[in-house]
């Protein structure tokens, strides 16, 4: 037990690196820098890194700065390769778009186009991550919970709009208080595997009463009880998939469990715009037999 608070500070001052990279992608990022946020020697920095994170810390950095690339290539109709480039740290397009090309098997431009956010999640299968996943799994029994609901259909980029319409079905009705009532979200399919016009995800809020008519599309649905397995991520949850994958990929086949046919769900511990996304905590629900 001795080694505890060691492991412990180690630990913690690694994340603090990787939370320094996260937030400072257009900065500087030398070993110079990161070991200095580490408080560890630059000579031992770089195997230290390597053997908590998994990959070298020149590799985790560039990796980073092309998850940053690809979600704004998709998201932002304007955001074009050679700022995506620059924002990246590369000096040309065509360093970025072989770097590109090299992580994920496709052009900058054809991601954009059709996006594979599978191979994109395997591509960040960073040893740590699921190695710090699998740490904090938990396994609850869920009551259920009454919930009202906004379903949105088509593709996942437009979420967010009918995340307003639900908003503002929640102040006008005042019947699932955003202070008062837990918010949850249910995707029935995968975004990664389903085609955009066939996506599904319900916006829901705690209620205690029936929903009274309304003309937002607004219903009542029920989540149900059962034993869950649960995971909190840490950030936007555009990157969720991030979270999710290695439950599936390595704690479920290790457990023993099986999944119960209902759809996993996310239950919102934080709201916009009082907390900025990528500080956002969520934790995945993961139903179980």
């Amino acid at each position: 037990m001795s080694d505890m608070p060691t492991h412990f500070a180690y630990t913690k001052r690694f994340n603090a690196v990787l939370a320094y990279i996260d937030a400072n992608l257009e900065g500087d990022l030398s070993v110079r820098t990161l070991s200095q946020v580490a408080n560890f020697s630059t000579f031992h920095f770089h195997r230290q890194f390597s053997a908590f994170v998994g990959v070298p810390v020149s590799r985790y950095v560039q990796l980073m700065r092309l998850r940053r690339a690809a979600h704004r290539l998709v998201a932002l109709a304007d955001h074009s390769v050679l700022c995506a480039a620059f924002d990246a740290g590369f000096e040309s397009p065509e360093a970025f778009c072989r770097a590109f090309r090299r992580a994920f098997g496709t052009t900058p431009s054809a991601f954009r186009k059709e996006p594979n956010w599978q191979v994109w999640n395997a591509v960040f299968a960073i040893p740590h991550f699921s190695r710090t996943i699998t740490m904090q799994v938990r396994i609850v029994d869920f009551p259920e919970v009454k919930v009202a609901a906004l379903e949105h259909r088509g593709p996942p980029g437009l979420v967010n709009e009918s995340v307003r319409g639900f908003i503002e079905w929640r102040v006008q009705s005042g019947q699932s208080p955003v202070a008062s009532s837990r918010t949850f979200g249910i995707p029935y399919n995968n975004p990664d595997t389903t085609p955009p016009h066939a996506f599904r995800f319900a916006i829901c809020g705690e209620i205690h009463e029936a929903v009274a008519a309304n003309e937002f599309g607004v219903h009542e649905l029920l989540i149900p009880a059962g034993r869950c397995v649960v995971v909190r991520h840490a950030g936007s949850p555009d990157h969720i998939g991030e979270t999710i994958y290695p439950i599936y990929r390595d704690w479920l086949p290790a457990s023993g469990e099986e999944l119960r046919d209902q759809p996993l769900f996310f239950h919102y511990l934080s709201a916009y715009p009082e907390t900025p996304q990528d500080q956002w905590q969520t934790d995945v629900y993961i139903p179980l037999q």
